[in-house]
């Protein structure tokens, strides 16, 4: 579920508990979690390894190691990060754990294993796929509306394809095109420039406000999640559609509409999003 304000909280939260600190040891409990190298280089490769910047490219958090290799995460479903301390035993879905010189031990749970972990030296090897970031300079609308021209897939759609926006997710998405006032069914490509623009703005200010409130945490489930302080995110209290079927729109009153997308569930308002 995690997306890019949820990872963006969630390597903010990390860096000042991990700056620093030097890797004693690795334990791979599932292997496949370990995308690369294979599970048994990892422990070898990773040990005495220290952590020295942190960073974050669309739902992919980077730990930048002394060594001049990354430690790339991506959550995906469940997957959650935690430094725990040291007697804290790991549970059945803890699938690796990495122990840290200070004492402490850094646990990666996924209750779902679709979270991924790679140690590499080029981090291209992992995100070259990847589009623009939506809050940097390089996501620009002249740049949106070129991925869209001609795309005949629903605009939803399109923004979940992370080749042309990195970061967004279902609930961002849904967010961002009632922002843009955009029918979530629209063909990509049917799109006017004023569209794109207002498109481009929406993506841009979702992020941004769910960035300030530490990303979105949604119902108890395993797949909810909870920044690494365990307090919830509060992005979720201002979702104006995501989840809302039946409700009332917050600008007209229209119950706010569900349907499926690209296998997503997607809420709209049927007034506002013509």
């Amino acid at each position: 579920m995690p997306e890019l304000p949820e990872v963006e909280t969630y390597i903010r939260a990390l860096a000042p508990l991990l700056q620093g600190k030097r890797i004693a040891g690795a334990h791979v409990y599932w292997p496949r979690t370990i995308a690369a190298p294979d599970a048994g280089a990892f422990v070898n490769l990773i040990q005495g390894r220290g952590f020295v910047h942190f960073d974050r490219r669309g739902k992919y958090m980077l730990f930048g190691l002394d060594s001049g290799e990354t430690l790339v995460v991506h959550l995906r479903m469940t997957g959650e990060l935690r430094v725990q301390p040291a007697d804290m035993r790991p549970d059945k879905h803890t699938h690796l754990l990495l122990d840290l010189e200070s004492g402490e031990r850094l646990h990666y749970r996924d209750q779902r294993k679709f979270g991924r972990v790679w140690l590499v030296d080029d981090v291209t090897q992992v995100l070259a796929r990847l589009g623009p970031e939506p809050l940097s300079g390089d996501f620009a609308p002249s740049g949106l509306a070129q991925a869209l021209s001609g795309r005949t897939a629903a605009i939803k759609a399109l923004l979940l394809d992370q080749s042309i926006v990195a970061g967004v997710g279902n609930i961002y998405a849904d967010e961002a095109l009632f922002h843009a006032r955009i029918d979530p069914r629209r063909t990509g490509g049917d799109l006017t420039a004023d569209e794109v623009v207002c498109l481009w703005q929406g993506v841009r200010e979702v992020l941004t406000k769910g960035i300030e409130l530490r990303g979105s945490s949604l119902g108890s489930g395993p797949q909810n999640y909870t920044p690494p302080d365990g307090l919830p995110g509060e992005a979720q209290e201002f979702h104006q559609v995501f989840r809302r079927t039946g409700l009332p729109c917050p600008v007209c009153g229209v119950p706010v509409q569900r349907v499926v997308l690209a296998q997503r569930s997607t809420h709209f308002c049927p007034s506002c999003q013509r």
